[in-house]
């Protein structure tokens, strides 16, 4: 069929070593020189990226069985509580757990960091003590070699669109989004925007459980849909959702990773989040897909908002661009006011192209999904006491 190719045809070119690949900011002008049919003729695959701070990440570890055994129950890596429900000797360590006494300044990210890092990690832990597993207390210094697994594991990653922060109030506020200062004197947003994976398929039909991604410098994939996934979200024109949407959660090998592409991020009375750096290749398909690759930030809508109001739902203060957001500064109600980015727009076309490169020189192969994802999900808050709580 005309305009149309398959993930095995576009491999197979891969394989061959004469696969067209671009990134999606450079098949914007490809699009827009010479139209989707005739771009269609002159890309196989589109690469995506975005680094930026995901705090729903974490890694799952295995240090291997003590003599005599121990069921790890109560530990820590660095002073960092882990999870010991997870019996014997494997734990889940999340990237915003903060140590006790590093004020905010180490937590989870680090850990894991450093262990990619090779650094050296104090493990504590201590136990009832079984017939099974009669140890009741280790301390040892680990590095990622001595692990027998390691894999990061995030359930909620790369957000399809995400909302711009002011805050409104007269006094300064800390968040997730960065520190917002009185009454309206900055915004920020987290988004690599043109080049970002869930707005270049934003019906999701080239993404789902299965495929292979860039994370972190190593290659990984997508594990199942990430926490809080919403599909069934007002949209602007080109598929582009009004407010926060898909989710992705993502699972790869720590041990393949780069210390370039993931680091600890430190919020300024907030806490702890990780910087994750993911690239996803989208086979072009069809046309329809090309379409939605070639989307630019001029087209890319988002909301700005009052991050001041202490409750779920905060109100919408105005609806602006990527690229007016880029631009350094926009106008609110009349006021000329500077944006700042919290995710790193380098550091994504770093990765697209990286991932680029790894596709030509027929490393990283494309992958099916085994499942699609649902357009028609929703995200219920938490149930109030006493209430109802359904879709």
């Amino acid at each position: 069929m005309a305009n149309q190719r398959s993930i095995q045809e576009i491999n197979e070119k891969i394989k061959r070593g004469v696969a067209i690949v671009m990134t999606a900011e450079e098949v914007i002008d490809l699009v827009s020189d010479n139209g989707i049919e005739n771009a269609f003729n002159q890309v196989d695959v589109v690469t995506t990226a975005t680094f930026g701070p995901m705090c729903s990440s974490g890694a799952f570890l295995n240090f291997g069985h003590s003599d005599p055994p121990i069921r790890l129950e109560n530990l820590s890596l660095n002073d960092v509580v882990a999870s010991g429900g997870l019996a014997a000797v494997d734990t889940y360590i999340g990237a915003t757990d903060e140590a006790p006494k590093s004020n905010g300044e180490y937590g989870g990210a680090h850990v894991i960091c450093d262990l990619i890092e090779g650094k050296t990690i104090e493990l504590k832990a201590n136990a009832k003590g079984t017939d099974c597993y009669p140890e009741t207390s280790v301390k040892r210094n680990v590095q990622l070699k001595d692990l027998n697994e390691a894999f990061l594991f995030n359930p909620r990653n790369s957000y399809q669109n995400y909302a711009s922060a002011i805050n409104l109030s007269p006094e300064p506020i800390y968040t997730y989004m960065g520190t917002l200062l009185p009454d309206g004197q900055n915004i920020t947003y987290s988004t690599s925007g043109q080049l970002s994976p869930l707005l270049n398929d934003p019906y999701l039909k080239s993404i789902g459980i299965g495929t292979r991604i860039f994370l972190a410098g190593a290659q990984g994939y997508i594990a199942w849909n990430g926490t809080q996934f919403s599909t069934s979200v007002d949209r602007y024109d080109n598929g582009i959702p009004k407010s926060p949407a898909a989710t992705l959660s993502v699972i790869g090998d720590l041990k393949n990773m780069n210390s370039a592409y993931i680091s600890p991020a430190v919020f300024k009375n907030y806490g702890i989040s990780l910087n994750v750096g993911i690239g996803i290749p989208i086979p072009i398909v069809n046309c329809e897909i090309l379409k939605h690759c070639a989307i630019s930030d001029a087209e890319i809508q988002t909301n700005i908002i009052d991050y001041s109001v202490k409750k779920r739902s905060k109100p919408v203060v105005q609806t602006t661009t990527y690229k007016q957001l880029r631009s350094g500064q926009i106008t609110v109600n009349g006021k000329d006011i500077k944006t700042a980015p919290l995710s790193s727009l380098k550091k994504a076309r770093e990765i697209a192209d990286t991932l680029k490169k790894q596709i030509q020189r027929g490393e990283f192969l494309l992958t099916e999904p085994v499942e699609y994802f649902s357009l028609n999900s929703k995200v219920k808050p938490m149930k109030e006491e006493g209430t109802k709580n359904e879709n």
